[in-house]
């Protein structure tokens, strides 16, 4: 049976989104899930954008003559921190039965 993904911004808000869905859901490592619904968060920021020295080591003190640092391509990282729970959203976003995500962060 095919699935729906809503992304929220913590546990709470998860919960208080299944109960305003009229939702009844099992709590799982990471996310609540339904026959009809899986419902995460994201704990605040997963992804954070890398500093300068991860282009060139020498940008990591800062100079007059390096400046403005606008790079071609943007460089991201994940957050230590919150790593599992990004995993977790990674591998439900890849889940076949998923057929549509909500973003509610």
């Amino acid at each position: 049976m095919a699935k729906k993904l809503l992304i929220t911004e913590k546990p709470s808000v998860a919960i208080e989104f299944a109960k305003a869905l009229k939702i009844n859901t099992t709590r799982k490592n990471g996310y609540l899930e339904s026959d009809e619904w899986i419902i995460t968060w994201c704990v605040g920021h997963l992804v954070t954008m890398s500093y300068p020295e991860k282009y060139d080591e020498n940008l990591k003190k800062w100079r007059l003559d390096t400046l403005p640092f606008l790079p071609k391509e943007w460089k991201y990282e994940i957050i230590p921190q919150v790593e599992n729970q990004f995993n977790i959203i990674k591998e439900l976003m890849q889940r076949e039965d998923i057929e549509t995500i909500y973003n509610a962060r």
